[in-house]
């Protein structure tokens, strides 16, 4: 039975053509993987099926009573509310029904015996419904979800605009979870979760006995969970049964098959336009080249896709810096209250460091606090000499109303729109992408973006917040490498 139907889809921004006539079909217990290259259009497609977005032509089809839960990477968590209210929201509809009840009960006293029967019959339904979905033990179900997701050792009551990326990350889930929806719709959810609650999610979808459908880059967490492929590239989405690896075996035959039928058609394009040439002049001949030039005006000829351009991650390297690269002597960071105990640490040139941890532990905070950018509540920060520092940020600060060029050229005033343009593609990113406003591309496009400005800096200290997260297997590779 099909959950879900979208018939030719058709979308786009401005003159960029997102999907052109495409077809999709959920089907009951499929586990979808929602895959293709950062821009392709994956965040916009959950938009659209959503109604968060109207398609330029097609429609867009849902099973009647189907309850549909979003996790949303770009979810905007309003200020003032805590942990506890969103987490509640997720039973928004059991609070507007026990409004309805308190409504009816109003009413009563002025209510005749047929209507007071009615309204009578009506309370009881509501009532049933409202014991069913366990209406009143919700704020002990909040508390085991926060606990269960490690919230509430931060304290259920704090301010949601307070948490990290990877808190944030964790409360929509705990929020999804208490909905208990029939479809899952998750968009990059491994971005900023801790190896712990990964596993976790991962055995959640294991044992998920409804459908989902799951944008993601992280293959090995792919493979693990999903058992049919949606692939989009150029504008379509084709559809493969199995896991990601499955995908790539049939995905390189079926290129391979396309480019050997594209050579054998050229070929017989370039005979067939000489014979034409050669023959239409002469009287003799010219009913033979009229013939092959209506094969020619029939001949559906087959195009090869486009060839993305392949991120080239090239740092510029300044001068040696100093043996010392920090030192930190009693540090303590944190905001109103701690985040760590007195931090003694020491880096020299040539060490690579990685700083892991729990979300919302303070790793962020602490590479903010050596660059100067947040203070320390404690202690100092000493700093080598000739360092010339490259910190990539997790996030890009949200309403950036400029394109891509005009981001690049802030920050490298000198450059040419030539050169402005070639650092930009060697970052992976299209014409189109480009020229469009920063805030319009995908979260790994920005990532790109972000990472354009640091690799055209001479460099030799490298800060890196989570740079590998929205960004697409192709660009996480490049990068391992580099």
């Amino acid at each position: 039975m099909s959950i879900l139907n979208v018939e030719h889809l058709t979308h786009g921004f401005g003159d960029r053509a997102i999907f052109q006539d495409v077809s999709f079909r959920l089907l009951k217990g499929e586990h979808i993987g929602l895959i293709g290259a950062n821009g392709e259009g994956k965040s916009t497609f959950m938009n659209i099926i959503t109604a968060k977005l109207q398609p330029d032509e097609g429609k867009v089809e849902w099973s009647k009573r189907v309850r549909v839960g979003y996790l949303d990477q770009h979810t905007v968590l309003e200020k003032g509310m805590t942990i506890r209210d969103v987490l509640k929201s997720a039973f928004a509809f059991l609070f507007q029904m026990e409004e309805q009840m308190n409504e009816i009960c109003d009413r009563m006293g002025e209510a005749d015996e047929e209507t007071m029967n009615s309204m009578m019959e009506e309370l009881g339904t509501i009532q049933d419904l409202l014991m069913a979905h366990d209406f009143y033990i919700i704020d002990s179900k909040v508390e085991e979800v926060a606990r269960a997701l490690g919230l509430s050792d931060m304290g259920i009551d704090k301010d949601v605009t307070e948490l990290s990326g990877g808190q944030r990350t964790k409360v929509l889930l705990g929020k999804l979870l208490l909905e208990k929806p029939d479809i899952l719709l998750l968009d990059e959810p491994t971005n900023y979760l801790d190896v712990q609650h990964i596993e976790w999610l991962k055995r959640y979808l294991l044992e998920y006995e409804n459908a989902f459908i799951l944008i993601s880059h992280d293959i090995p967490f792919l493979n693990s969970v999903v058992n049919i492929i949606y692939h989009m590239e150029n504008q379509a989405l084709d559809r493969y049964v199995g896991d990601y690896d499955k995908f790539q075996e049939v995905y390189a035959v079926k290129r391979a098959q396309l480019e050997s039928a594209y050579k054998r058609q050229q070929q017989e394009i370039a005979e067939l336009e000489d014979f034409v040439a050669r023959n239409k002049a002469r009287v003799s001949t010219r009913n033979m080249a009229m013939s092959r030039q209506k094969k020619l005006d029939k001949m559906d000829v087959i195009e090869l896709s486009k060839d993305k351009p392949k991120p080239e991650f090239h740092f510029m390297e300044a001068r040696t810096a100093g043996k010392l690269i920090f030192e930190t002597k009693e540090l303590v960071i944190g905001y109103e209250e701690p985040l760590s105990k007195p931090l003694n640490l020491i880096m020299e040139r040539g060490e690579k460091v990685v700083l892991s941890g729990a979300n919302g532990i303070g790793k962020t905070t602490l590479l903010k606090s050596i660059l100067g950018l947040t203070p320390s509540l404690k202690g100092n920060v000493e700093l080598g000499d000739y360092l010339s520092i490259g910190y990539f940020e997790q996030e890009m600060a949200p309403g950036n109303t400029t394109t891509c060029i005009e981001e690049i050229w802030k920050e490298f005033p000198s450059y040419t729109q030539y050169q402005v343009r070639s650092a930009l593609a060697k970052c992976g990113l299209t014409t189109n992408h480009i020229e469009s406003q920063v805030r319009v591309l995908s979260g790994g496009e920005q990532a790109k973006v972000r990472l354009c400005k640091l690799l055209n800096r001479e460099t030799n200290v490298l800060l890196l917040d989570e740079p590998t997260n929205h960004l697409d297997v192709e660009a996480k590779e490049e990068l391992k490498g580099r």
